[in-house]
C-alpha cells in the first residue's frame, strides 16, 4: 500500500517519501504501534502512533500527546475523508490515556494536505526542518515539515 500511495502522490505532483524506511514500519508492527482501518474487508488506511517525538517536536514534547505517523490511504478509497476515522480513534485513545493532544507532521511543501488536516480542527504549530539524525527513519531526515496539533481535551 505504501508503494501504491507513493505512485498516486507522484502522479498528483505531491511530495512523496523517498526511500522510506521499511524497518521503521516493521518495528511499528512488532511494537503494536501500527494500526489499520478496514472497510468492507479492504484495508482502507494505515498509520503508526507513538507517545513521544523529541527529535521532531523538541521542547514542545511534554509526553502529553499522541503522535500520528506514516498515514497511508489506499488509493482506491481516496476522497472519503478516511482520516476522520483515525481522528475519532485518536481522540478516544487520548482520553483513555489522559493525554491532551494529537500531533502530526506533514510536508511543508504540500499546502493541500495541510489544509485538509486543518478541516479536521488541526492547527499549525510551526514549520521545522528535521535534522540528519540516525534516530529518524531515513525518509524523515532533512525534511521540511509543518507541525500540526489537535487539542483532544477540548482546550
Amino acid at each position: 500500500m505504501f508503494e501504491q500511495s507513493i505512485s498516486y502522490q507522484e502522479k498528483k505532483g505531491y511530495p512523496v517519501w523517498r526511500n522510506y524506511d521499511r524497518n521503521a514500519i516493521i518495528k511499528d508492527i512488532e511494537n503494536k504501534n501500527q494500526y489499520k482501518v478496514v472497510i468492507n474487508s479492504k484495508t482502507a488506511i494505515v498509520f503508526s502512533v507513538c507517545y513521544a517525538d523529541k527529535i521532531i517536536w523538541r521542547d514542545f514534547d511534554k509526553e502529553d500527546s499522541i503522535y500520528l505517523h506514516r498515514i497511508v490511504v489506499n488509493p482506491e478509497l481516496k476522497g472519503q475523508k478516511l482520516f476522520g476515522k483515525i481522528l475519532d480513534w485518536a481522540i478516544s485513545h487520548c482520553r483513555q490515556k489522559g493525554l491532551n493532544s494529537i500531533r502530526m507532521d506533514t510536508w511543508a511543501a504540500n499546502p493541500t494536505i495541510i489544509e485538509y488536516y486543518k478541516t479536521f480542527g488541526f492547527t499549525i504549530i510551526e514549520n521545522y526542518t528535521t535534522p540528519d539524525s540516525t534516530e529518524l527513519p531515513v525518509h524523515n531526515r532533512n525534511l521540511a515539515l509543518t507541525l500540526l496539533e489537535y487539542k483532544a481535551d477540548g482546550q
